[in-house]
């Protein structure tokens, strides 16, 4: 491979031969760059946002993206190569000479063999390994089974993981993880239990697939990785959508990937195909075909495993670091290491991430490290000695225990003393054990435990793990490990978590953050609701009718920038969406005027304390008033994306059920319309439906109990929802299922009666309106007792206001302007009119009227554009315009003398109209007005009908008038030869000329001259007869009447009959809906028929015109009510819509299929804890036998301390003695019991002993706790020297050793000086107080805070104190936070004080021959107004900038040095105060 690592020069031509094919040279195979075949990764993001994104990244026929990465690349990452070729005393596995780098000659840059400036110089692989642009990256593609495809990546060991990180996220379109996963283990294939290889493996996929997490392997098709491949694949080929996509990154060696030729290509490989070979991969390792990412790590070696680790750490520390914003919620990507088996590196491994902080999940029964750590980690630290570690390694390092020297065994014993120590970064995976059958929890409870565990001011780790647990959408990890009695949640603390849940669609979270007291009065306000329209899905409907407002808007005031979401816009959209009926939901506010909460951004701390939370808002005087509430309104948000299961749990919430169930149903059927997506209508429509049950099954309920107040919450005024009513809101939603109800068909039969009983027949009405002194006698019986005396006046009044009365009297009233208009029209039209005709015309004058009345009735102050729209709508309404404008064409024409004649025609086609308006009438029968209805929706099929019908008669009338007849100039013919003549041949009137057989000239003319007659066809000159082809004629018209007659007219046929069934299935409902309009019609008309309603029109235009009243409602149809009855009525409602709800989950309970899958669901978890049963039986047995081999121990100790005893007293002697068991029984019980006389005596120095000395790249000597003290033999101690700013690191220490014992290193270190370091802690604490001075108690003991300070270049937080300088009182740094001048009082202040501590401090700067001991004292303020602490606030300072100095509430959790801890320990001893 001559070529290797060269950047030549290669046309975009060339690339096609480069990439596929091994050994080519990249500048002899000419090929196009459009030749380029883009594949999208098929496994990439867990979530579909990203799937998007990737998308977009790269799609299908675009190269722009693509060749965005082909410059990118090259441009940031590099790989490295060899430039200097060294012989090794090695060869390769075909036996070849190889370089110290381990690649062959062939394998190097053409002028590495005899580079003249390294001439005679060892290799070095910083001097001889350079970095050069990349030239191995784009898809992978494993050829074989499956064609699976991947992204892959050859980078630089010295890679900034930034680097890697931004080609993730931006350029392969992943989106950030909400966890990232580090899987560590054996490199080898290893045998582990199938039980534990499928709980590791769903666990593992179900962790990554419910978090959106990242899983990051070594990428090789072997040991662990390969076991994480498998999960993998295994899930997607179990999963049925591509929702199911996990992330899983391969971070493997390039030189270490056989058969990696072949992903070598200069310009990208898009695909490089990849074979997975493994039987004959030697000492190389093959990358696995189920990771999605690899990221190749190239230090310019062969053959070398390991490399990758640094970078790999690096990356995701770097990861881990960032923070990523999700739902409003920042949160820093937390990691977790899971571990599988393993060796030596693996020890490595998880030492580095518990020494980093990062929580590890050891996976027990995987066998190795992995079951060496688990066994152990249960011990206390004492008893972890270098004899059971030896013991463990034996057990469980059959094959290669023998390589293990003592200094490894030390080391070892060390590293996993360090380990168990951590406790909280150290979760063992058990198999059945309790709390614990999943992986997933494993991992999840890792991580809690680490945060929880966490050092922290105040309770951020609380919050930190809500924000994991709603980031990962575990809520069953946020009920069992979070919401626990181990801290108090106030409900003001999860309002960010709420409104993350919210955006981020999260249901259960939603539902247990109100379970846990969040009340969403206090939670939503105006800004709230701001912010979450402003965060909705891109992809909602509604999001995009937003901002069409917004453009509008903008185009509007002629801005530039694109206006923020308002309230007023959402109500804009919402009102189109709800209807016309309803009042603006949120009026748009003045800039002045507009009402502002103190609302923080959800993603930031709520500050919300003490404020002021109101649910409403109100305008000054003489502004709209509006309601917001809170319920209401995140209802609307939820609904109008169309999120389900969200609806459900608030809509469970809100007061105003009713209501809300039916404007919810009206805003999806709205929004059906105009969503492209199909299933998305059908989801939405489906929706619609659920929630018109939800209001019938309320309402239902409501009316069995109490049918007065059911039907009052019909008619009240809902002011949440625009000033509207839930009938009307049922109306605009045409829910016919809900106003076919019986409920509300009752109320309606009630309105129509007025104030009579609904039970008086039909006759009775009639009889009483042609005699009316009947109606005091005791035919007519009425509702109100008030009317029930036979000669009261208002039972008059009464009886002709009913809506029943009224509308039969407008229908006699009706019949007798019919029968005047048509007794006008045929028998008394004269020249001037009768008087019967100035009758007619009055008459009319009446209906105009009432037209016009109708049409500015306005008792709700739409306005008149508003009413004039609604009042169009009515088809009713149109025909009663078009009649009146066609009669007054006609009277028009009338009164002009010369037009009589076309005025009585236009007159006749008014009285057409009229008499079609009577059909209207016929809606109230409930027979025919079903029929209307199918006759208006056969109006339609029939208009659609005559386009189809149209093609047919003028394809047919032309063809037929070209054949037959020669240039007809008339158009009336023309029009009657192409289209009257074809239409009436449909129904048998077929022209007697078209065949020629019964043709006679004398029925037509010859030149066309005779305007009554038709021009003749061709015809003979000399015989006249016709010259045209019958045959043809004959033939298009059997097959114009085939096709007409029999399949058009049959199809439409079919049409209506298809009209008829669908209406007739529904017959009860459309009658009942359309019977309201009829109902509410009479119900505000004025009772007088035309002409004598003229009467009540005058009273109305004295009314409203002179007095100025205001139109209004009537009581029955639209109630205000009081606030008292009103509140009264909503609470009654709830409690029922919760009666509901509950005899809802019942019924599904009951369900049979719901059964089916409840039984099967116990079968399931029954077979679950039988497995675990076997488990713990197993384990329990084996406990049993050891605490039997114990106390077996115990007693024969007991036994040989009673015989020493005895034969101490001079009973018996030695001799008699018998033997107490054998020596090797004996050593391994030393071995596992020993440490009890140590867990009774102060633990040694433990951060003196940290492996890396602090600010340096030292490695101290492992010395574990048993070889700490200077007593214990320890003859293979042989520790470093490191002493700062000293050359000379071979010197001997003259000086004395430390006397706590060892630490494994000589020398100074970073100490200024030989022995004891001396240093000054002051601990200055005061009582923690409320607002009114009295202290705060935390489990019954008083709180402390104390000072702290957080110097330059430190992460952690500090005693304010450190080392003294000979000569000096007081240390530097205490100097550096108080001024001068209060420098001797405050030495007073620790002369008054208690020493609480006075000798050794475990520092980790100590050595063998240096180390620190500082005097810590106690200055403690009582009293809050102690003059000297008022003095020591005024004198803190800080000489800069970046030193914080700050009063700190004293918790074991605060984020303080270790060995400061223990001081603060002693203090709040000393104080008795809470710690």
């Amino acid at each position: 491979m001559a070529a290797r690592g060269r950047r030549t020069k290669v046309l975009p031509s060339e690339l096609n031969k480069v990439c596929p094919e091994r050994g080519d040279d990249p500048a002899t195979h000419p090929r196009k760059m459009s030749d380029f075949e883009v594949v999208p990764n098929l496994q990439q993001s867990s979530s579909s946002v990203s799937k998007s994104r990737r998308k977009a990244h790269f799609p299908i026929g675009s190269n722009e993206k693509q060749e965005n990465l082909i410059s990118w690349i090259p441009e940031n990452i590099r790989k490295k190569e060899c430039t200097y070729f060294v012989e090794s005393s090695q060869t390769s596995d075909s036996g070849r000479i190889v370089c110290e780098c381990g690649y062959l000659r062939e394998q190097h840059l053409e002028d590495a063999a005899k580079p003249p400036i390294f001439l005679g110089k060892e290799w070095d692989p910083s001097r001889h390994i350079q970095e050069r642009p990349t030239d191995a990256f784009g898809d992978i593609h494993f050829t074989g089974l499956g064609q699976k495809m991947g992204k892959y990546v050859r980078v630089s060991s010295d890679t900034p993981p930034r680097v890697i990180y931004h080609l993730m996220t931006q350029h392969w379109g992943l989106d950030a993880p909400n966890l990232l996963i580090s899987v560590t283990g054996g490199a080898k294939n290893f045998i582990m239990k199938p039980r534990l290889k499928n709980i590791f493996r769903q666990g593992l996929v179900k962790v990554a697939q419910t978090t959106g997490a990242w899983i990051i392997t070594g990428g090789s098709h072997a040991g662990v990785m390969k076991q994480v491949g498998e999960a993998v694949r295994d899930f997607i080929l179990s999963c049925s959508h591509k929702e199911g996509e996990i992330v899983t990154i391969g971070i493997a060696t390039w030189g270490t990937v056989y058969n990696r030729e072949s992903l070598i290509c200069p310009m990208g490989g898009f695909p490089a195909e990849y074979v997975l070979d493994e039987e004959n991969q030697g000492s190389l390792s093959c990358l696995d075909s189920n990771h999605s990412h690899f990221i190749l790590v190239d230090d310019g070696t062969h053959g070398r495993y390991g490399v990758e680790i640094p970078l790999r750490t690096r990356l995701e520390k770097f990861i881990s670091e960032q923070t990523k914003v999700k739902g409003g919620v920042a949160i820093k990507i937390p990691i977790v290491c899971v571990v599988l088996e393993g060796g030596p590196g693996t020890l490595d491994t998880i030492y580095n991430a518990i020494t980093n902080g990062t929580p590890c999940v050891i996976v027990e029964g995987s066998g190795r490290v992995a079951d060496v750590i688990a066994q152990v980690a249960s011990l206390p630290v004492p008893k972890i000695t270098v004899a059971l570690i030896q013991k463990k390694l034996s057990m469980f390092f059959h094959d290669t225990y023998e390589l293990f020297t003592e200094g490894k065994l030390v080391e070892w014993t060390k590293k996993i003393q360090d380990i168990v120590r951590s406790r909280q970064l150290l979760t063992i995976f058990r198999e059945g054990k309790y709390g614990q059958q999943d992986v997933d929890v494993a991992i999840l409870q890792a991580l809690l435990k680490a945060s929880r565990n966490q050092d922290h001011f105040g309770r951020e780790n609380w919050d930190h793990q809500l924000k994991l647990a709603v980031a990962w959408n575990r809520v069953d990890i946020a009920r069992s490990e979070i919401f626990t009695d181990d801290h108090e949640w106030k409900p003001t603390d999860l309002h960010p978590v709420m409104a993350a849940a919210l955006i981020s669609n999260k249901p259960e979270f939603v539902k247990l953050f109100l379970e846990q007291g969040v009340r969403l009065k206090e939670f939503v306000n105006w800004d709230t609701l701001v912010y979450l329209y402003d965060n909705m899905a891109p992809s909602c409907l509604f999001h995009s009718k937003l901002q069409k407002v917004l453009l509008e808007e903008r185009e509007h005031t002629a801005g530039s920038k694109m206006p923020r979401i308002q309230l007023h816009h959402v109500s804009q959209v919402l009102r189109e969406l709800l209807g016309c009926s309803t009042q603006p939901l949120y009026p748009k506010p003045k800039h002045t005027e507009r009402p502002r909460l103190s609302i923080p951004v959800p993603h930031i701390k709520l500050n919300v304390q003490g404020s002021s939370l109101r649910s409403l808002y109100k305008r000054s005087a003489g502004r709209v008033t509006f309601t917001m509430d809170p319920v209401r309104d995140l209802l609307i948000w939820a609904v109008v994306q169309n999120r389900k299961e969200l609806a459900e749990i608030i809509w469970a919430q809100s007061q105003d059920c009713m209501a809300a169930a039916l404007a919810c149903s009206k805003i999806l059927k709205e929004l059906a319309k105009e969503e492209e997506d199909t299933d998305t209508t059908d989801d939405m429509l489906a929706l619609a439906e659920q929630y018109e049950q939800k209001a019938i099954g309320v309402f239902t309920d409501c009316y069995r109990k109490d049918e007065e107040r059911a039907q009052k919450l019909l008619t009240r005024v809902s002011e949440a929802w625009g000033k509207t009513t839930c009938l009307q809101l049922a109306l605009e939603a045409k829910n016919m299922n809900f106003v076919s109800h019986g409920g509300v068909q009752a109320f309606l039969t009630k309105v129509w009666w007025g104030k009579m009983c609904v039970d008086n027949g039909l006759w009775r009405v009639i009889a009483c309106m042609l005699f009316f002194p009947l109606l005091y006698t005791s035919l007519i019986t009425f509702r109100e007792k008030r009317l029930q005396p036979m000669g009261c006046l208002t039972r008059l009044r009464a009886f002709f206001t009913a809506p029943v009365v009224i509308f039969h009297m407008n229908i006699l009233s009706y019949f007798t302007f019919l029968l005047l208009f048509a007794y006008v029209l045929m028998v008394d039209f004269q020249p001037l009119p009768s008087w019967r005709e100035y009758l007619l015309y009055f008459w009319l004058f009446s209906l105009v009227c009432e037209e016009t009345r109708q049409l500015l009735y306005d008792p709700d102050g739409f306005g008149v554009v508003k009413m004039a729209s609604l009042y169009f709508k009515d088809f009713w309404n149109k025909l009663d315009i078009c009649a009146i404008l066609v009669f007054i064409t006609g009277l028009t024409c009338r009164l002009i003398p010369s037009t009589l004649y076309p005025g009585r025609i236009v007159l006749s086609l008014a009285f057409i109209i009229f008499c079609l308006r009577l059909m209207h009438i016929f809606t109230v029968s409930k027979t025919l007005g079903p029929k209307i209805i199918i006759v208006k929706r056969m109006m339609k099929d029939v208009f659609f009908f005559l386009f189809l019908l149209a093609v047919w008669v003028v394809s047919f009338g032309v063809a037929k008038q070209a054949i037959l007849i020669h240039n007809e100039e008339r158009v009336e013919w023309l029009f009657r030869g192409v289209v009257y003549h074809s239409y009436l041949t449909i129904f048998g009137q077929i022209p007697s000329y078209i065949d020629g057989v019964n043709f006679n000239i004398d029925q037509c003319s010859p030149n066309g001259t005779d305007p009554y007659k038709p021009k003749c066809p061709e015809t003979n000159e000399d015989n006249k007869k016709p010259i045209f082809p019958e045959w043809l004629t004959v033939i298009l018209l059997c097959l114009y009447l085939l096709f007409t007659n029999i399949l058009l007219l049959n199809l439409l046929i079919a049409m209506f009959n298809y009209t008829f069934q669908q209406v007739q299935e529904h017959t009860d409902q459309i009658w009942k809906f359309q019977r309201h309009d009829l109902i509410e019609e009479y119900h505000g008309r004025p009772p007088a028929p035309p002409p004598f309603i003229l009467l009540n029109h005058l009273q109305i235009l004295v009314q409203r015109g002179l007095l100025r009243k205001p139109a209004r409602h009537h009581k029955q149809l639209k109630e205000k009510l009081e606030k008292n009855e009103e509140a009264a009525l909503l609470s009654w409602e709830m409690y029922l819509k919760e009666n509901y709800l509950q005899h809802q989950q019942c019924q599904e309970k009951q369900n049979m299929e719901q059964k089916i899958r409840d039984i099967a669901q116990r079968v399931d978890v029954l077979a679950e804890l039988l497995d675990l049963d076997r488990v713990k039986k197993t384990g329990l047995v084996e406990q049993r036998l050891v605490s039997l081999e114990e106390q077996a121990h115990q007693s024969a100790q007991a036994l040989r301390w009673i015989m020493q005893a005895l034969q101490g007293s001079g009973f018996g002697s030695s001799e008699d003695v018998p033997p107490m068991g054998s020596s090797k029984a004996s050593e391994m019980r030393e071995v596992d019991l020993e440490g009890k006389a140590e867990e009774s005596q102060p633990p040694y120095h433990v951060l003196a002993r940290n492996l890396l000395y602090p600010g340096s790249h030292t490695l101290r000597f492992p010395v574990p706790d048993e070889k700490v003290p200077w007593e214990v033999d320890f003859p293979l101690y042989d520790p470093p020297a490191y002493s700062a700013d000293h050359k000379d690191m071979a010197v001997q220490d003259p000086f004395s050793p430390n006397p706590m014992g060892r630490t494994g290193l000589r020398g100074r270190g970073r100490l200024h000086c030989f022995g004891p370091n001396h240093a000054l802690h002051p601990v200055v604490t005061r009582w923690r107080r409320n607002l009114d001075g009295s202290i705060i108690r935390k489990s019954l003991k008083k709180m402390l805070e104390v000072l702290v300070a957080q110097y330059p270049l430190s992460d952690v937080w500090a005693l304010p104190g450190g080392s003294l300088e000979p000569g000096e009182t007081l240390p530097l740094k205490l100097k550096w936070i108080l001024r001068r001048e209060f420098w001797p009082q405050f030495q007073n202040l620790l002369k008054q004080g208690t020493e609480i501590h006075k000798g050794y401090l475990d520092d980790p700067r100590n050595t063998d021959n240096a180390w620190v001991e500082t005097v810590a004292v106690s200055v403690h303020f009582d009293n809050q107004n102690d003059v000297e602490m008022k003095r020591l606030n005024s004198f803190l300072q800080g000489c800069d900038p970046e030193l914080c100095i700050r009063w700190q509430v004293l918790d074991k959790r605060s984020p303080l040095h270790a060995n400061h801890k223990e001081l603060l320990h002693k203090v709040s001893t000393l104080l008795g105060a809470y710690y």
